[in-house]
């Protein structure tokens, strides 16, 4: 399949963003448990923190109501243009998780006691995915991923939207994939493109067994936080 996705990225949409990507999402498609990703040249990778940053406000643009309310797919343009999200690295704070290995091409890894593993990274500059609103802008990177992923099969998951760590807040809505890994484990493909700000979000999550990975993915809706636009 990676040649297949090296070959479409050649003829298709162009971009180390895309190809990057690919790379991140094709682990959990392949059925592998662990999730690499082989980006070593990839400048434009939005740094990720441990705490939600405080949003500003810029005349014409609040951008600290914005990060105060849900983000569903329908509020997407409400975002400033250009100006992209971030990811914190809160999953390491989770009980039995623990970040892993470097952050090779800005991706974060994280790894949990019962042999889940964990990857998320934001990318800029994702204009090129950008297709009407964030939800069709969402099916066209899984599409693009594979073709064969049909928007029927995606359905609707959430993470949290700044806020405070351990205090209830706000969501934002993605896309989410699951599938089987092999050779009995489970995986899940959690995606969100902002087309306003020309940035996307996504994570994987392996695991060996179904339960864990729902165990896994509740973890990650509670501790990885998308962090709002901060102009």
């Amino acid at each position: 399949m990676a040649d297949a996705l090296s070959t479409k990225g050649r003829h298709g949409l162009k971009g180390r963003v895309l190809q990057a990507a690919a790379a991140l999402a094709a682990v959990a498609l392949l059925g592998s448990c662990s999730v690499g990703v082989p980006d070593p040249d990839a400048p434009d990778t939005a740094p990720a923190s441990r705490q939600p940053a405080t949003p500003t406000v810029t005349p014409g643009h609040d951008a600290g109501a914005v990060a105060a309310r849900n983000m569903p797919f329908s509020a997407g343009g409400t975002l400033g243009h250009g100006v992209p999200v971030h990811l914190s690295e809160g999953l390491a704070d989770a009980p039995h998780w623990q970040q892993s290995g470097n952050n090779t091409g800005g991706v974060a890894h994280y790894r949990k006691d019962d042999g889940c593993v964990a990857a998320a990274k934001v990318r800029t500059r994702q204009w090129p995915l950008v297709s009407g609103g964030d939800r069709e802008s969402t099916e066209k990177l899984f599409t693009y991923l594979d073709p064969a992923i049909l928007p029927k099969y995606l359905k609707p998951a959430s993470l949290r939207w700044g806020g405070e760590p351990g205090k209830p807040g706000p969501a934002v809505e993605v896309l989410a994939l699951e599938r089987a890994a092999l050779p009995k484990g489970k995986a899940a493909i959690l995606a969100r493109v902002f087309g306003q700000a020309g940035s996307s979000v996504y994570v994987t999550v392996s695991c060996p067994s179904a339960p864990a990975l729902a165990a896994a993915r509740t973890d990650v809706a509670r501790w990885l936080t998308v962090l709002p636009p901060s102009e």
